[in-house]
């Protein structure tokens, strides 16, 4: 019954032609969610009726993090007012606001005793703000129960909403995650109701407001992009001041989605994660099954190592320029 609402929700990708589904190469695997921390986690969140992304975007690590307390909170209900071909969030009426979201985040992250919490959420073209203000919400309820876990979001773009980016920046995030998902010559066809410069303006908007906070951004690969114009992203988030890229292989989730054009080999993505790095990003990871939120504690914590060895290396350098001689 559940697939069968689930299909009913989606009803812009019902009239999508169904694609056939190619076989994964060897080096996708993973392995079924049946460890006992999953099972606890999955109670947990149906306790405080909280979504996740990892559920309802069929994310192929569930097992894995799950298994190690680390979730994706999807905020602002469950149902998106996109649909973006690649996606597996339901599409249709979106859900009223649940005023009790905020505390009850904040409630799951304290028993989990989380130190690294990530926040996304589905699109809400309806609401006037976004739901930038919900956000903000969760950041703050969190920051009062558990001060110490570092917080990072994925939001949408909030396009066409004015000050959504600041309200949300405001709240002061560790982390400010939004994904480019793609190259601008497919949004049409997989991000059709996005607008590419719209996303990358919000990420250099977010610098622009508090340059210290980090910025972190993602793409799938296997969409019928070619490495060029991947490339050409990379240098547009940098210009963007971008700290963090993630690269993954696109999973098609249903025949209705998007047809995987291509299966990155682990050799290329080390390519990628290579230019990327010379481009200055301070992290990359670029794996087939990087994803934005996989392993977002430990990369926060590498991330940060990252700037202070870079900073670090700036004040040596200033220190050897104050030192050296004069010009002759």
């Amino acid at each position: 019954m559940a697939d069968i609402d689930r299909h009913l929700r989606h009803p812009e990708k019902q009239h999508r032609p169904d694609t056939p589904r190619s076989a994964k190469p060897g080096w996708i695997r993973v392995k079924a969610p049946v460890s006992q921390g999953y099972r606890d986690l999955h109670a947990l969140m149906r306790q405080k009726g909280l979504n996740t992304v990892c559920e309802e975007a069929a994310c192929p690590n569930i097992g894995e993090c799950w298994a190690h307390g680390h979730a994706t909170v999807m905020i602002l209900g469950s149902v998106c007012t996109r649909a973006c071909a690649f996606c597996n969030v339901a599409t249709g009426r979106p859900d009223q606001l649940d005023p009790h979201e905020p505390e009850h985040v904040a409630e799951a992250c304290s028993s989990l005793g989380l130190k690294h919490l990530v926040v996304t959420s589905v699109d809400r073209d309806d609401l006037p703000d976004g739901g930038a203000a919900h956000f903000a919400a969760v950041i703050r309820a969190v920051r009062a129960s558990t001060p110490a876990t570092t917080i990072e979001i994925l939001t949408p773009d909030f396009m066409r909403k004015p000050g959504a980016v600041d309200i949300v920046v405001d709240a002061r995030p560790d982390v400010f995650n939004h994904n480019l998902e793609t190259v601008p010559r497919l949004y049409p066809g997989i991000r059709p109701g996005a607008r590419y410069f719209t996303s990358l303006h919000l990420l250099a908007r977010v610098k622009e407001l508090d340059p210290a906070m980090f910025t972190k951004s993602g793409l799938m690969v296997g969409l019928g992009e070619s490495d060029e114009e991947i490339f050409q992203v990379m240098d547009d988030l940098r210009a963007a001041d971008v700290d963090f890229l993630t690269i993954g292989q696109y999973l098609q989730p249903t025949p209705k989605h998007a047809a995987v054009e291509r299966y990155v080999t682990p050799e290329n993505f080390k390519t990628l994660e290579r230019v990327a790095r010379g481009k200055g990003f301070l992290m990359v990871s670029a794996s087939p099954l990087t994803r934005s939120s996989y392993l977002a504690g430990d990369d926060f914590e590498r991330l940060r190592a990252a700037r202070e060895a870079k900073l670090s290396g700036l004040s040596s350098m200033r220190l050897v320029d104050l030192a050296a001689p004069p010009a002759a």
